[in-house]
């Protein structure tokens, strides 16, 4: 049983980052010659942003090297952790954290930065553009806080 549910998780994990790589490749060939926005609705635009640092910019001053190893050292423990636990929504948020991870680290290797193209804004005020990967992450990281308050002591941690 733990084997399946784990299998579970590498699948989530395959379905976020085949996304997160595919919407990539499209925002990157369509938005990038000639460099161009793409309107969607009056609150989201397509525009293509790279970004050096990690979620909404932060840490931009690092060097390469120092992100990506972060970064492959916590995709690691939270692998781990998947395979150790046996909470269903536990391992859903982290198969999710992994997947988004995945893709920003595989951006990271073979551009340097990670490709935004999601830009959302209201009343005129922007977020920062961000990514499927992001999206996954986030969403993983909120059913993680929701599984840690909510979620009793089934869960190995």
């Amino acid at each position: 049983m733990k084997h399946r549910a784990f299998v579970f998780g590498l699948i989530v994990i395959a379905i976020v980052f085949g996304v997160d790589q595919w919407t990539k490749a499209l925002a990157i060939d369509g938005l990038s010659n000639p460099f161009r926005v793409i309107e969607v609705t009056p609150f989201m635009n397509f525009v293509l942003a790279w970004n050096p640092g990690v979620s909404f910019g932060l840490f931009q001053g690092q060097a390469p090297w120092v992100m990506i190893a972060v970064t492959a050292a916590i995709t690691i423990g939270f692998g781990v952790w998947m395979w150790r636990t046996r909470d269903s929504m536990l391992r859903l948020a982290l198969a999710l954290i992994v997947g988004g991870a995945i893709g920003n680290l595989v951006d990271r290797l073979r551009h340097g930065a990670v490709t935004d193209f999601i830009d959302l804004h209201v009343a005129g005020y922007h977020w920062p553009v961000f990514n499927i990967a992001d999206s996954a992450i986030t969403v993983g990281a909120a059913l993680l806080l929701i599984d840690s308050l909510f979620g009793g002591k089934k869960s190995a941690r």
